[in-house]
């Protein structure tokens, strides 16, 4: 009988070996403890699913500016790494890899979470609409980052590496998609600036290339996560593709562990050809993650077609902490509801 390709063995790099293919993408619960911290439950939740070939960890912020929702993970002071090492710790003893994902909100934020100051932004483009998670704020002006501030935050990313490699993590993800920080630098409608940081696809792609050079003197292991068109967080614009044209070719020399789609594969853009994944793959020639609304049975026919190399399985998971073996076996797969985001099962 012919192998299942989902359960194919992958190495991401030098050494970094997979038992399958599917990955369980970052999925923000809004489950840390009031500090920050990730807690027992945390632990018990990633380890339940460590089977899944590769678990990145949802969004972490790597820094308090970087907050954008309530009860966030951190991962930029000590008792933050000493939570994150309780979650890796089961983790690597069921047998598990795990990357942590760091993340700044940028403009989707609100002084609500950062003691009153301004969100940070490449330019003072507001975000309209109102903070989610049960908060009734309106978002609202950011404040444009001096150039100064451009660099201390590439600085947060490079501690919060070194701050995941120290909590036991195996690599990390950085979060370059979905409308925050470093999306809003790739896209003309949240990067209106004239400077080396704006302006073209060129300067807009630095920040995105200074974090990725920052965090790699930290961590053997880094992938990144994009969203090349506007798909959260900011309104869809054809004429973004030039910048991610440019950004997905220069990428091709960065020697990254992977490039995980941030986007929505089932969903079409007239702008691109074929979906979100086949457009990332048409230009990077690395290993890639596709993402968007995937079964058990679309993404074998999308890994055999070579798409992508990994599928990310998101809601499937939250509801199925035993997925792997329920699609090894043919087992029903428990449909994903809403009601589930209350608890960590």
């Amino acid at each position: 009988m012919k192998e299942d390709i989902l359960f194919e063995n992958i190495e991401l790099g030098n050494g970094l070996n997979l038992e399958n293919r599917i990955v369980m993408p970052p999925m923000s619960r809004s489950k840390a403890s009031d500090d920050l911290i990730p807690t027992d439950a945390m632990a018990d939740y990633y380890a339940r699913r460590a089977e899944t070939g590769l678990i990145i960890v949802e969004g972490t912020i790597v820094s308090p500016m970087a907050q954008g929702y309530p009860n966030s993970p951190g991962l930029y002071n000590e008792e933050q790494i000493e939570g994150w090492k309780k979650v890796t710790d089961k983790v690597h003893q069921n047998g598990g890899k795990i990357f942590a994902q760091l993340w700044h909100c940028g403009r989707v934020s609100h002084p609500f979470y950062l003691e009153g100051k301004l969100p940070l932004a490449p330019s003072a483009v507001p975000l309209q609409g109102k903070v989610p998670r049960g908060k009734d704020l309106e978002y609202g002006m950011p404040s444009e980052m001096s150039e100064e501030v451009i660099f201390s935050v590439i600085g947060e990313f490079k501690q919060a590496a070194a701050n995941a490699r120290k909590a036991g993590f195996d690599g990390v993800e950085i979060h370059g998609a979905n409308g925050y920080l470093i999306d809003q630098f790739l896209h003309w409608e949240t990067n209106q600036r004239t400077d080396a940081w704006g302006g073209t696809p060129e300067k807009m792609s630095q920040f995105l290339f200074k974090i990725i050079e920052a965090v790699k003197q930290e961590v053997e292991y880094v992938g990144v996560r994009l969203s090349p068109v506007g798909y959260l967080h900011l309104e869809e614009n054809e004429e973004d593709k030039v910048i991610s044209d440019y950004y997905l070719k220069q990428l091709n020399q960065y020697e990254l562990t992977y490039v995980h789609n941030g986007s929505i594969d089932d969903k079409p853009y007239q702008y691109i050809d074929g979906s979100v994944t086949q457009y990332i793959r048409s230009l990077y020639q690395g290993i890639v993650i596709a993402s968007g609304g995937y079964s058990a049975e679309s993404a074998r026919e999308m890994l055999s077609r070579g798409d992508a190399d990994l599928v990310a399985i998101g809601r499937p998971l939250i509801a199925n902490p035993d997925y792997i073996e329920r699609v090894k076996t043919q087992q029903e797969i428990k449909p994903y509801s809403n009601e589930m985001l209350a608890e960590l099962v």
